[in-house]
């Protein structure tokens, strides 16, 4: 190091300061605020008669890649006991460089007309039933027995990517390019991001044995 000049040593103090802010990750945990808890019931995904109170409930905002390449901060509303557990699996989907389209809380439950019109989605809580297989019915939603996005325990990612599949069948026709699972592309479910969500005990939709399959969920249960 000594013999380096003092060119040489400007030019390694500052690589590695570069380097670290490409590589910086970010997640904050905050109680709902005002606004948020009004967005939620003007968005109708949280009434009285939930599992879950509004002080269960947190905002999760991390630092994530989109598809653009560049780093995004993303918010989902989750459980308590969840919120820790999901940014150290936010951090390593941030390391995997995985990219995730949309994760705003406006991209969820704001007004229709600012949603993104691709409706590709990433979130967390909503209260709402489990949502029936396109096996059972093409019109039946629910299924009488609360989701894990309920209680703020499950999380989709990338929905258009990672469908939600039925006998062979999705609801949304934009997932029909991604049916076949055998082609890994953007923005899907890799064995590395399914090992992030395992490593907090959490399991995937992708997994479940017969013949329907939930490629974008993950939750605390495995349902």
């Amino acid at each position: 190091m000594t013999s380096v000049t003092l060119h040489g040593v400007i030019r390694l103090a500052i690589v590695p300061l570069v380097a670290l802010a490409v590589a910086s990750f970010h997640s904050t945990i905050r109680p709902l605020s005002a606004p948020v808890r009004a967005e939620l019931k003007s968005a109708g995904v949280w009434q009285q008669g939930c599992p879950v109170s509004l002080a269960q409930l947190r905002v999760l905002t991390v630092t994530h890649w989109g598809f653009d390449n560049r780093a995004h901060t993303g918010q989902l509303v989750v459980n308590v006991d969840a919120a820790a557990p999901l940014a150290r699996v936010f951090r390593r989907l941030y390391e995997l460089r995985f990219p995730i389209r949309h994760m705003h809380l406006t991209d969820a439950y704001g007004p229709a007309s600012s949603r993104p019109a691709d409706n590709d989605i990433s979130g967390s809580f909503e209260c709402r039933q489990a949502v029936a297989s396109p096996c059972t019915s093409k019109v039946r939603k629910g299924t009488g027995s609360w989701s894990e996005h309920a209680y703020g325990r499950a999380v989709d990612l990338n929905p258009v990517e990672n469908p939600y599949v039925g006998c062979g069948m999705s609801r949304d026709p934009s997932s029909r390019p991604y049916l076949n699972r055998t082609r890994l592309r953007r923005g899907m479910v890799t064995p590395a991001v399914v090992a992030a969500f395992r490593s907090i005990g959490w399991g995937w939709g992708g997994s479940w044995s017969g013949a329907t399959k939930d490629y974008m969920h993950f939750s605390a249960s495995g349902h």
